[in-house]
Parts: C-alpha cells; structure tokens; sequence
C-alpha cells in the first residue's frame, strides 16, 4: 500500500503535536491538511505547517484514506461518524466519545464498514509500561495514582474522563476478567464537574483496583502498582520508569539478593530486585505509527474501538457512582 492520505481534525495544542508527528512520518503518512473551525487556531498551524487549512470538517474527510480526531471530546462523535459512513480508517483520541451510547454507535459502525479504528490511550505505548507488561501473569491487586496540577484545557470533562480514563484502559487491559462492582467519591472543586476522585475497581476473579485522580493536585503525578503472586511491579508513566521485584527460590549464585525464611518449614526465598532498560521512546509518535501499520497490514490495532468502548462503559460507571453519591450528600 502507498502512502496513507491523512487528514487531521482539530489544530488546537494536542492537534498541532498530531501534525507536527504526521510529517515525521513520511514513509507512512501524506498529510494532506487539517481542518478547525477556530479560525485562529486554523490560521496559527497554517503559518506553522505550511499545510492545506481545509473549509469543513466534510472536504478533509472526503479527500483522505484516514483521519485523526483531535477535536475536543464533545465533537467526537459527530466527526467519527462522519468518517466511518464514509469508509474512513479513523485515529480518535480519548476518551472515544462523550456518552455509552455514542461509543456503543460508533462500535457499530466500524464493524460495518470494514475500517481500522484505533482510540488514542497513549498510555499503551508508554515505554516504561511496555518494558514490564510481558511480566502481567494474574494482577490481583491494583493502585493508581494520577495526579495533575490544574489546566483549564480538559475541563469541558470531568477528571474521570479527562485523566481517571488512562488508567482505567490501563487496567483493563492487564486484568482479564469481568468487572463485577465499582464503587467511587468524588467533588467538584474548581469546575463544573468532579476535579478530584477515587474509585474501585472490583473483578470476578477476586481482583481490586483502586484508582484515584486529581486536576487540582499541588505536584504530577502518574504512577501504577500491580500486584501479583510472587511480584510486585511498579510503573512511573511521568518519570519513565519501572521496577520488578520478583520472589523466587533461594538461589545461592545471588549472592545480592535478599534471602529470608518463610514459615512451615518451606524453602528460603529470596527477593529479586530489577529495573528493567526502558528505552527512550515518543509515545504518540509510536501510536500513530502503529496505526499506520495497521492499517497497511491489515492487523487488529493496538488500542481497538472496543477497548476505547470499555474504559467508557467503566468511566460512566463511575460517574454515576459519583452522581449517585453527591445527590445524597445533597439531601
């Protein structure tokens, strides 16, 4: 297959990084423009890029082979709809739509045209989470931590879909097991809609996840801690980072481990601490690429419209929770 025709919808701060990565990719990508109705904006990544500003939203979908939605979560679903009833492969950042049933139409859609659809939770190519995720063997417990100090860009959502919903993807993606309760608290402090929340996780096959997120935090934070039988496995998706430590059999040609002695008579352990090699990577350079390649190999993308519909159907889980909880607290 040539070159894709790549079309980009959205040139506000996040848009204009998806072009900028776009021309990197030469030997996958031709972009042929962008369209946003902010004038400015539009003028702005014009001067920049040196690319075509398309009139509407209709002209840039129908003259390319795919799209990336950059657009605000609100406009999702109108754009992705647009794309898909016209046979477009679409890149749609998270989370996917704004509602269940907007997500539930676009699942739909895509299965009937025949297309690639791949949601943008950039937290799958993290290079601190790919350099552990072949060590995922049976997650029992969970902890998230996702803290950020507060921007007005993202607050036309709320911090479970503007922050909580990396996690959640995340999540979902290492525990393969049906979700069976969620539980969740959360306020509204500086905007319309909850700024700070934790929430629950319960699966059937007895693991917990807790997770917590907050927009109004005095520091950043982004940091996952996994726990299973015989290891523990920590994720620093700010600082790039991970650790391993693993619990094996007493093995005397280590001699810097640390060895104790369990009770009941049972063999020595010893504990294995490792800091796996991250490798230096841009992870949305890495998913567009991915999607590139999906694309010219005909393969499942790595974050498909189904994981993008999960974390949603999770994310509206736990808003009603906090819905449910505030209209209490009302009373």
């Amino acid at each position: 297959m040539s070159k894709i025709k790549l079309g980009i919808l959205g040139a506000g701060h996040l848009g204009k990084i998806h072009i900028k990565l776009s021309l990197e990719l030469k030997d996958h990508f031709e972009l042929i423009g962008f369209f946003d109705p902010d004038h400015g904006k539009a003028a702005e990544a014009k001067e920049s890029f040196h690319i075509k500003a398309f009139d509407s939203m209709e002209a840039l979908v129908d003259a390319s082979d795919a799209v990336s939605i950059v657009t605000p979560t609100l406009s999702h679903f109108e754009c992705a709809i647009y794309a898909l009833r016209n046979g477009k492969h679409i890149f749609i950042e998270k989370p996917v739509t704004h509602t269940i049933e907007e997500a539930k139409k676009l699942v739909e859609l895509a299965h009937e045209a025949k297309v690639k659809v791949q949601v943008g939770h950039i937290e799958r190519f993290n290079p601190a989470f790919t350099s552990v995720k072949e060590h995922f063997n049976h997650v029992m417990f969970v902890e998230t931590h996702r803290l950020s100090q507060f921007n007005p860009r993202g607050t036309d959502v709320s911090v479970v879909l503007d922050l909580m919903i990396h996690d959640i993807d995340i999540v979902l993606s290492v525990v393969k097991a049906n979700l069976r309760k969620t539980s969740a608290s959360g306020v509204a402090v500086i905007s319309e809609t909850p700024d700070i929340c934790n929430a629950r996780l319960e699966f059937d096959n007895g693991c917990v996840a807790n997770l917590t997120a907050s927009r109004i935090s005095l520091k950043n934070m982004r940091k996952s801690r996994f726990f299973q039988k015989n290891a523990y496995i920590s994720v620093d998706f700010l600082e790039k980072k991970s650790e391993l430590v693993r619990i094996q059999n007493a093995d005397d040609r280590n001699p810097f481990a640390i060895t104790f002695d369990p009770e009941n008579g049972k063999e020595p352990k010893q504990l294995i601490f490792e800091n796996p090699e991250v490798q230096p990577s841009n992870a949305l350079l890495d998913e567009l690429k991915a999607f590139a390649e999906c694309i010219k190999h005909d393969t499942k993308p790595v974050v498909t419209i189904e994981d993008g519909f999960q974390a949603i159907q999770v994310a509206n889980q736990i808003l009603e929770q906090l819905s449910y909880s505030n209209s209490i607290f009302a009373e």
